[in-house]
């Protein structure tokens, strides 16, 4: 059942950005495919022949139907790329590494690594088949300006790692699911539309930002869960100043009515920022929440925009 319902999400999200956009047709400079219809059968093969740091400016890489299994990267030389999939429920890129195979450790597991500027993924489904084996990465984002738009990451234990606190990403109508910390990281990432799935009695984010930014912001999300979930924390701080903001977003009736846990060590409350506004379902009362998160004002919640959030010295805008 849940698959039926990611399919259809997915279906109405391209169906919505064909009409958008359909009057000026997608230009592919690259075709990747699995059967050899297109130029490459490998997605790393077809990110290596872009230019380093083209000047002729982005590359459309369009990856058609198919099961890509491997390990994939964007190396910081290979700018301003975008892999944009035939479907996202039926262009899956999968790969199984996880922290104790041979001792990788997490930071070498993912599945796709992203370390190149201005990247985009679109109409993807990027997966870590590993299972629940410990620390797993699917989607690794080192980069500053990634966008991930109508994305399906799919993992367990650590799904997404927003891997640089000096990158900015935005996820936008995706699907991600896991089990413990399975958003978490120091960048400064903004979730809008998207479907945040818990599939175990754990913590959704472990942020580690640092003190001087904003962390993560989900705005007009959805936070679901598989039946059998009944106690699931919104976040813990991996490290001491940990932002995480949730507003505007349903939140099923198993969201622990804590929200949040201080891992273990009480001096994360006094630095931790945690805050909730405007949230809806069951499990979005605060009457019980720890004393140390917050309920932001409507009038600080009119500040939290994607132009404050990610205006660095560039005036970024990853809707334009």
């Amino acid at each position: 059942m849940k698959r039926i319902l990611i399919s259809i999400l997915c279906a109405i999200s391209t169906l919505l950005s064909f009409c958008a956009f359909s009057a000026e047709p997608v230009k592919y400079d690259i075709i990747v495919a699995s059967d050899g219809s297109g130029q490459f059968t490998s997605i790393n093969e077809a990110i290596l022949s872009v230019r380093d740091y083209d000047p002729l400016g982005r590359k459309v890489i369009l990856i058609k139907k198919g099961t890509y299994r491997e390990k994939v990267l964007c190396p910081p030389n290979k700018t301003n790329i975008t892999l944009s999939g035939e479907n996202a429920d039926s262009t899956i890129i999968v790969w199984g590494d996880y922290a104790s195979l041979n001792n990788m450790g997490t930071f070498r597991t993912a599945t796709l690594r992203v370390e190149g500027f201005g990247f985009i993924a679109e109409n993807l489904t990027i997966t870590n088949d590993a299972g629940q084996i410990g620390q797993a990465v699917a989607l690794h984002v080192e980069g500053d300006c990634a966008i991930f738009r109508n994305c399906i990451l799919l993992g367990n234990q650590d799904t997404v790692f927003t891997g640089n606190e000096n990158s900015r990403q935005y996820y936008v109508d995706c699907y991600i699911e896991g089990t413990t910390d399975y958003i978490f990281g120091p960048a400064t990432a903004w979730f809008e539309r998207c479907t945040i799935h818990s599939k175990r009695n754990s913590y959704i984010t472990a942020a580690s930002t640092p003190a001087d930014k904003y962390g993560y912001i989900f705005n007009n999300c959805k936070l679901t869960a598989d039946q059998d979930v009944t106690k699931m924390m919104l976040g813990r701080p991996w490290r001491a100043h940990a932002a995480v903001l949730f507003m505007n977003c349903e939140m099923g009736n198993f969201i622990n009515k804590l929200g949040w846990h201080n891992w273990n060590k009480e001096e994360n409350e006094k630095t931790a920022r945690y805050c909730e506004y405007n949230n809806t379902g069951e499990g979005a009362q605060t009457s019980a929440r720890v004393g140390w998160s917050s309920v932001i004002s409507k009038k600080q919640a009119k500040k939290i925009t994607l132009k404050s959030v990610f205006k660095g010295s560039d005036n970024w805008n990853p809707t334009k």
